[in-house]
């Protein structure tokens, strides 16, 4: 059983991913198994060039961010289990017992984390009732996303990045993943208000 299952190894899944890394020290994390669908084939950043963003070198290549991610967090935090080369197809339950099924194998969760793009290919069953049309796109792009309040869906499913209706821009979709992570932390915390960061000090 996995206490978070986030699905996408974009910007905000990552992102999100390496926050709950982050925190693994925290006691009320260190029993928490956290777990990633890496899959990053579909996502925008394949194609992206990135002179705009706040501490990337200008002329670096989204390609060249998704692969150094999966290293980032595997060298980093190895305790955070990635599962790759899945595509996830439905979500059952409710939480905390949630089941994540790809075409391949079915995991047990409490929560789930879904940052898997707005693209109108969308396809994931128990999540189709929350599609809308993107509130931030151009409507011939046809662009989609899931209905949420802050991120929240529906009890123990959360969406991030631009599913949630952000603009896609990494510094936005980047922030988006790390507030989930934040909001599952203080979840964690029983509901104390928590962070995590690294310090020199």
């Amino acid at each position: 059983m996995f206490d978070v299952l986030i699905i996408g190894g974009g910007v905000s899944g990552m992102s999100c991913a390496l926050v709950l890394g982050s925190a693994k020290n925290k006691k009320f994390v260190t029993d928490k198994k956290i777990g990633i669908f890496s899959h990053q084939k579909s996502s925008s950043l394949q194609d992206a060039l990135f002179n705009n963003a706040y501490g990337i070198p200008a002329g670096k290549l989204g390609s060249e961010l998704l692969s150094e991610s999966i290293a980032h967090l595997d060298q980093t935090y190895p305790h955070i289990t990635q599962i790759q080369n899945e595509k996830v197809f439905r979500i059952e339950g409710e939480a905390p017992n949630l089941t994540v099924i790809t075409n391949k194998n079915s995991y047990q969760t409490k929560a789930v984390v879904v940052g898997i793009g707005s693209a109108n290919t969308f396809a994931i069953d128990g999540l189709m009732q929350y599609v809308i049309p993107h509130q931030k796109a151009l409507p011939e792009k046809q662009r989609i996303q899931l209905k949420n309040t802050d991120h929240l869906v529906t009890e123990g499913i959360y969406v991030i990045g631009t599913l949630a209706g952000w603009r896609s821009q990494l510094a936005i979709a980047a922030g988006s993943g790390a507030a989930v992570a934040t909001d599952i932390l203080t979840l964690w915390n029983n509901g104390v208000q928590t962070h995590a960061h690294d310090s020199i000090r």
